[in-house]
C-alpha cells in the first residue's frame, strides 16, 4: 500500500470513527438505551482508533538515534 492509499484509508476510518461517536451519543440519550449495543459500538470505535494509529505509524519513517 502506498502513502496516498494509506492517507485515504485513514480519512475513511476517521470518518467512520466520528460516525460511531455520533451513534453512541444518540443511543446514550435515547429513552431505552441498549447497553449491549452501546458497548459493541464503543469496542468498534476503539478498534478503529487502533487501526488508524497503526496506519499512521506506517507513514512515519523509522529513525534510529
Amino acid at each position: 500500500m502506498d502513502e496516498t492509499e494509506i492517507i485515504r484509508l485513514i480519512g475513511v476510518l476517521r470518518q467512520e470513527h466520528r460516525d460511531l461517536d455520533d451513534a453512541i451519543d444518540a443511543l446514550l440519550f435515547a429513552p431505552a438505551a441498549d447497553q449491549l449495543q452501546i458497548a459493541r459500538l464503543k469496542k468498534r470505535k476503539l478498534k478503529l482508533k487502533d487501526e488508524i494509529a497503526a496506519l499512521e505509524d506506517q507513514l512515519i519513517p523509522d529513525i534510529i538515534a
